[in-house]
C-alpha cells in the first residue's frame, strides 16, 4: 500500500512540478505528514523528495531545450522557477555541461547507444521519419501495472516476471504497453522511470491498476531489433518533433507492443508521443 501511494505522488509530482510545487503540498494532497511522506518516498525510491523534483526539473529543461531549439535558454530556465544565473550553475552542476553546451550538443545526426555502446545509432532524415508517423486518437486504457525505476536496460526481464506473475489474466487480445517517463539520453540511466503494463477489464483482481491516459498521438510503427528502439526513438525526438509543428503535451510517451519475436530478439511496435 505504500509503494501505491508514493507511485500515486510520483505522479502528481511529475503533472505539477513546474507550478512551483512544495514537499508539504504533495503531503498535503495526500492527507499525509510531512515527515512521513518524506521517509516514506526515500524508503520506496532510493531518492528525497527534494533531490526528484530539482531532477525532475532540469531533466525536463533539459528535453525542453532539445525539442523547442529557438526558445531562449534563459526563459526555459524561468520556465522552472530558476533565474538565469542559478540556472545555469544548476544546470552545469547537475548535467556537467552548460545549458548553451548541452543545446548544443543536441543537434546531431546520431548519437551513441547507451544500452549498446558498442553501435552508433544514427538518425534518418526528417522526411523518412515523417512519411511513417500517424495522427491519431487513442482511447484511455484501463490497465494492471509496475512500476520499474532503474535502466531500461533491464525492461526485458522486468517484463518477462511481470508476465508470468499475471499469466491467467492475459489473453490474445491483451495490449502490452510501456509508459515511458524520461529520455535516457538526459535523466541517468539509474533514475529512469518506466510503468510497464498491460490492458485489462474492471474484473481483474489486484490493486495495481490505473488509467493510462489516451488522446491525440503522433504513431511511428517500428519493427526491428530491440538494440535499434533506442536509436529510433532519438531520431523522433531529435529530428523529427523539433521540425514537425507539433508540440508535446504533458502526458507520457507509450510503446504499445504489436509482435514480439524472443528468439530473434525483434519486435514490432508503436511509439506513441503525446501532442497537441
Amino acid at each position: 500500500m505504500k509503494k501505491e501511494f508514493i507511485y500515486q505522488s510520483m505522479d502528481y509530482i511529475i503533472q505539477h512540478f513546474n507550478e512551483n510545487l512544495s514537499v508539504q503540498d504533495v503531503a498535503k494532497h495526500f492527507h499525509f505528514s510531512k515527515f512521513y511522506f518524506c521517509r516514506s518516498f526515500k524508503e520506496v525510491t532510493g531518492e528525497s523528495i527534494y533531490e526528484f523534483i530539482k531532477r525532475l526539473k532540469l531533466d525536463q529543461s533539459a528535453v525542453d531545450m532539445k525539442l523547442e531549439r529557438s526558445k531562449a535558454i534563459t526563459d526555459i530556465g524561468l520556465d522552472y522557477g530558476y533565474s538565469s544565473s542559478n540556472y545555469s550553475s544548476a544546470f552545469r552542476k547537475h548535467h556537467h555541461v552548460s545549458p548553451a553546451e548541452f543545446r548544443k550538443s543536441t543537434n546531431v545526426t546520431g548519437m551513441t547507444n547507451p544500452f549498446y555502446p558498442e553501435g552508433l545509432s544514427r538518425f534518418d532524415p526528417f522526411e523518412e521519419y515523417d512519411r511513417k508517423i500517424l495522427i491519431q486518437e487513442l482511447p484511455d486504457f484501463l490497465v494492471v501495472y509496475e512500476r520499474m525505476i532503474g535502466n531500461y536496460i533491464d525492461l526485458k526481464e522486468k517484463w518477462y516476471d511481470f508476465l508470468d506473475r499475471y499469466k491467467e489474466d492475459i489473453s490474445a487480445d491483451t495490449l502490452l504497453i510501456e509508459r515511458f517517463y524520461n529520455d535516457p539520453s538526459i535523466t541517468s540511466l539509474n533514475s529512469c522511470l518506466c510503468d510497464i503494463c498491460f490492458t485489462t477489464d474492471a474484473f481483474c483482481k489486484t490493486d495495481q491498476m490505473t488509467t493510462v491516459t489516451g488522446g491525440k498521438f503522433a504513431t511511428y510503427r517500428f519493427q526491428g531489433k530491440i538494440q535499434d528502439i533506442f536509436g529510433t526513438l532519438q531520431g523522433l525526438f531529435s529530428i523529427w518533433l523539433p521540425e514537425s509543428g507539433y508540440e508535446m503535451d504533458g502526458r507520457c510517451g507509450l510503446n504499445i507492443y504489436r509482435k514480439i519475436d524472443k528468439e530473434k530478439g525483434s519486435v514490432t511496435m508503436d511509439f506513441c508521443i503525446p501532442i497537441k
